[in-house]
């Protein structure tokens, strides 16, 4: 089902009332990450928490309660409200279990969304800033690969540095790419840590301007980061 046939179907996702096969549907549509639906159920989510929040309980007054008592040939005495009032108690405490079962769904949808919100916002960014150095005026392009395994471009100017690699090593637990910046005659320079997709590709931007012949060097760190590389680069190249 697409996303315009499951629309209808939010409100009732959000309060657990959506039968199959569009509940299996919607749920499959949040975990591929569709944004159609994830802001849909957000919102869901979040009318259904204010309805829960801000609606009162409403108590029978005591004529209403004997006068639907009477229309079903109750007869009332002094222990007559006593089954009433256990069947009552016994209700509200398992709509009281129902709710906060339903409550903590709720928030752990909300917070799963919202992470998947943070993530795909920080990825429009990281895009968006990778663009804006392919596009520069200014921009000079260096390849590099001929003489290592890993094989890539660097694209540079004044506002930056964009890595685009693929070929890379998979990495052992606890480690990830570290890239330097090495200026002429001076030390290198921590530029950032990353890490590669499944695919052995990877992306990394430095916002820092480089002068011609400064050198772009990635190692293999701790994942916590080093201060100066401790192992052989697995790629090194000069800006042009």
């Amino acid at each position: 089902m697409n996303c315009e046939e499951l629309r209808d179907y939010y409100e009732m996702y959000a309060l657990g009332v959506a039968d199959e096969p569009e509940r299996g549907e919607i749920r499959a549509h949040l975990n591929r990450g569709c944004e159609v639906c994830m802001g849909g159920v957000k919102r869901a989510i979040e009318i259904a928490a204010m309805l829960g929040g801000t609606a009162q309980a409403a108590a029978p007054s005591a004529k209403l309660r004997r006068r639907i008592l009477a229309s079903v040939g109750f007869e009332q005495n002094s222990f007559g409200w006593a089954p009433f009032w256990a069947a009552a108690t016994l209700l509200c405490l398992v709509a009281a279990v129902y709710f906060s079962g339903r409550e903590r769904q709720f928030a752990e949808d909300t917070r799963r969304l919202e992470d998947q919100l943070r993530v795909q916002t920080t990825e429009l960014t990281h895009l968006n800033e990778a663009f804006a150095i392919l596009n520069g005026p200014d921009t000079t392009v260096t390849s590099f690969g001929e003489k290592q395994p890993a094989k890539g471009k660097l694209f540079a100017n004044r506002s930056g540095v964009l890595l685009i690699a693929s070929n890379l090593p998979a990495l052992p637990s606890g480690m990830a790419l570290e890239m330097w910046v090495i200026p002429k005659g001076a030390k290198p320079v921590a530029a950032g840590m990353f890490r590669p997709d499944a695919n052995g590709t990877a992306m990394h931007i430095v916002h820092r301007t480089m002068a011609p012949g400064d050198i772009v060097a990635v190692t293999v760190e701790n994942e916590a980061g080093a201060d100066q590389p401790t192992s052989t680069p697995i790629i090194a190249a000069p800006t042009s």
